[in-house]
């Protein structure tokens, strides 16, 4: 860790603070998705997230540029625009950054596929090395060699079935009417036409990594392409350049990141304790030979979220820990570990290590900004990247870390984030947050997004809760299966505690109490909504649960629900299921319900959406709205969609927690003076 990176954007003039943070503010957030850093550290190259502006730009998602910082200079835009960066990787002499990319305009045809590029570091255009035809390159990894390619993807469809769609015939058969994705490996050297050429692999491939002396590949392959399969069947192999099956890695359930130790020996992998863990979070090595693997650090209390090797006896580590995140050098042999970076104001949530082991990059947030690169060096880190420098210009509630005890005796965490205006002795109206999952957690770092508009709350006089209530991960196994057929009781019950100890410090208004989440969060809210409708004067759905048998039967995770979830199949338990489900409780509903959802998602189907409501609606006891998104799925993507979504939830909890109530709002949204021709005028 020894090359020093210039903070150069924290050079900048502090400002005076102006107002806070607005919804206009939201859909202008810029941030970074992932970083590599070149062999020999002199350089680091990152994709940043820049937001379409609406009413301005074409509708769509977020644009994917990448970014290039060395040493003391600025961030250059290497590859802008109209463009979708992704999967960053350097080339061993690390004069070159390649990546996958779909550019430019659409054709003719409406299809549009990504393909393999590269660009040189000390300057040049981009170019195109490898594409395959008519379809997207999933991922890929290149050989040491830096002259040949191994990309995978799922193949094209045949000739003969393109001409039975152009006459009509384009019957989908659901769940057998799917192409695993193959390996297929192609020259890229100077002078090489790239063909790539299919290798026999059983089933479908999820990830691959040349070994480091490209004699071998590991693979990730679930059985087959749907979802469910990959979320618990995927599972590890080693295979030679023919496709010879040489080693079989037989890890359980979910998986995570995995990665060839520098000589070779070893495969490092985020694993799970059992195949019921609802989330890959374990450290664990693998002999690349036989297979055999073993835990790392047993007994965690924390879960892995990224992993590098430092040599080919340790591993770094990033290690969530509650709300807070530690980077570990981990001895592979012992277990022994030292923290090079410890808990601290910013949560790390990737890493990046350059072959000479000179320096380490991280992409980090914190509560006063989104995800950004940072050098890690034995100072702690050093940050390098600024994207949203305005919001220095903006005044933002303080974020403290809330400590609570259910009424079972269990110890809890959430995150409360201050009105700007907060005044001691008054009591404020509340919004709680709740993450979706329920394996997954919120740290302390940046909050604020288009669902989850914390620090636009703040700026309108509201606090804000985000609860990690039991399921949640970061507390380790034994924490997160606590919710394990338990759906709802006593998971939300935990939100409702968190609550009435905030209403207890004299800081909550408990009459001004609204609630919203997305997917499980979702759920929660319609929980909240109905059974425990007498604890909130609003709640905002999205994408949310609201009947566990129809759930089962029209999800595309059903072997994901049933092992890590509710741990039993409907058929065992209908009564369970039922009771466990929102619509069975609507007559105690009397909490006034937004209800959102992508017409197109295939994890939590538009039709529970569309029970919650009609049956709100009979029973006519609360007001209740439902909004759809065409062609969205599980979670708004396209810039005007998310803007909308967040103009209405707030909208709706003005009305409800601070303004007249009774009636819903119109449903429409007023846009005059957004439409450029309002402004023309």
């Amino acid at each position: 860790m020894g090359r020093h990176f210039t903070a150069f954007l924290l050079l900048i003039p502090s400002l005076a603070l102006s107002a806070g943070m607005s919804l206009e503010d939201i859909s202008r957030l810029s941030w970074v998705t992932d970083v590599a850093v070149a062999p020999d550290g002199a350089h680091i190259a990152y994709i940043q997230r820049v937001p379409r502006r609406p009413f301005e730009d074409p509708d769509g998602e977020a644009w994917a540029e990448l970014r290039v910082v060395s040493g003391d200079r600025g961030p250059r835009r290497f590859v802008r625009g109209d463009v979708t960066v992704e999967k960053l990787r350097w080339s061993a002499d690390g004069k070159g950054i390649f990546f996958l990319a779909t550019r430019g305009p659409k054709p003719p045809s409406g299809e549009q596929y990504n393909a393999l590029y590269a660009i040189p570091v000390d300057g040049g255009e981009a170019f195109e090395l490898c594409s395959l035809p008519d379809t997207n390159i999933a991922g890929y990894t290149l050989h040491p060699d830096g002259r040949r390619v191994a990309l995978f993807a799922t193949p094209a469809k045949a000739d003969k079935q393109k001409k039975l769609e152009e006459h009509g015939f384009n019957a989908q058969v659901y769940e057998e009417d799917v192409r695993n994705r193959q390996l297929y490996l192609a020259d890229i050297g100077e002078d090489s036409a790239c063909e790539p050429q299919p290798i026999p692999v059983d089933g479908s491939v999820v990830a691959a990594d040349f070994s480091p002396s490209g004699d071998r590949i590991l693979l990730a392959v679930a059985p087959t392409s749907l979802v469910d399969d990959r979320y618990m069947q995927t599972r590890m192999r080693v295979i030679d350049g023919e496709g010879s099956l040489l080693a079989r890695i037989d890890n359980l359930g979910k998986l995570g990141k995995a990665m060839w130790s520098p000589d070779g020996r070893r495969i490092a992998f985020i694993g799970v304790n059992d195949f019921n863990d609802p989330r890959e979070g374990r450290l664990k090595v693998a002999d690349a030979r036989t297979g055999a693997f073993r835990e790392v650090t047993p007994n965690l209390d924390g879960h892995v979220v990224d992993l590098e090797w430092l040599n080919s006896e340790q591993l770094g580590a990033v290690i969530h820990f509650g709300v807070e995140s530690e980077y570990w050098r981990v001895d592979i042999e012992t277990g022994r570990r030292s923290v090079l970076v410890g808990q601290g104001d910013r949560v790390i949530r990737q890493i990046s290590r350059s072959a000479n082991g000179d320096q380490v990059a991280a992409i980090a947030d914190a509560a006063n900004h989104p995800r950004e690169v940072f050098a890690v060096t034995p100072a702690g880190l050093d940050r390098l990247t600024d994207s949203n420098p305005w919001l220095a210009d903006r005044e933002l509630g303080r974020q403290t870390t809330v400590d609570y005890r259910a009424a079972d005796g269990l110890d809890l965490q959430g995150l409360l984030i201050w009105p700007v205006d907060y005044e001691e002795s008054r009591s404020y109206p509340l919004v709680i947050f709740v993450h979706g999952g329920p394996e997954s957690h919120r740290s302390d770092g940046w909050l604020t997004t288009y669902s989850q508009p914390t620090q636009v709350m703040a700026a309108n006089g509201y606090f804000s809760f985000v609860p990690n209530y039991r399921g949640s991960t970061g507390r380790g196994v034994e924490f997160s299966k606590l919710d394990q057929h338990g759906y709802a009781r006593p998971e939300f019950d935990d939100i409702v505690d968190g609550k009435d100890h905030l209403v207890s410090l004299g800081l909550v208004d408990p009459k001004r109490v609204g609630i919203t989440g997305g997917s499980y969060g979702g759920f929660a809210t319609a929980w909240s909504a109905t059974a425990l409708s007498q604890h909130y004067a609003a709640g905002v759905m999205f994408v949310g649960i609201s009947n566990q048998i129809s759930k089962f039967g029209t999800t595309d995770i059903p072997n994901e629900m049933h092992a890590v979830h509710a741990r039993a199949w409907p058929w065992e338990d209908w009564q369970w299921f039922l009771e466990r489900s929102p619509i069975y409780h609507v007559e105690s509903a009397r909490t006034p319900l937004l209800i959102m959802h992508g017409d197109s998602d295939p994890r939590v189907h538009p039709s529970q959406s569309l029970e919650m409501y009609r049956y709100l609606k009979s029973v006519d006891q609360a007001p209740v709205r439902l909004v759809l998104y065409p062609g969205e799925k599980h979670g708004n993507r396209k810039a005007a969609a998310q803007y909308d979504y967040s103009r209405r939830m707030v909208r709706w909890m003005d009305h409800y927690l601070t303004g007249p109530g009774g009636e819903p709002p119109p449903h429409e949204i007023d846009y005059e003076g957004q439409l450029p021709e309002d402004s023309e005028e």
